[in-house]
């Protein structure tokens, strides 16, 4: 019954259950690469000190904060299109570790 009323709400049981337990080092890091990806090719000192703040942050939580000023980067550095592109290319990463109505993709 649980399982059939979180299909009904749009969630899976386990994702759930991830998104409560800590991520380990290594989920980090296969959140933290597509986020760095995707500024790459982006050099200001802005985009320096955002790749510290990805390299610093220590939950998916954090993590999802920073796409706003990647976002942001990706936008000056080529336009909204380009950088709502990559950042909605990032939800894939984060589902389930955040709620889904968290992953809200950009316009």
């Amino acid at each position: 019954m649980i399982t059939s009323i979180a299909r009904w709400l749009g969630t899976s049981l386990d994702a759930r259950k991830r998104s409560a337990q800590r991520a380990t080092l290594k989920d980090l890091a296969s959140i933290r690469r597509p986020l760095l990806r995707s500024i790459e090719d982006c050099l200001d000192q802005q985009a320096l000190r955002l790749r510290k703040k990805i390299e610093s942050a220590r939950t998916p939580q954090e993590l999802w904060m920073l796409r706003n000023d990647a976002f942001q980067i990706i936008s000056q550095q080529h336009d909204q299109s380009v950088a709502a592109e990559r950042i909605n290319a990032l939800i894939q990463s984060f589902e389930g570790w955040l709620e889904p109505k968290q992953l809200v993709r950009i316009k």
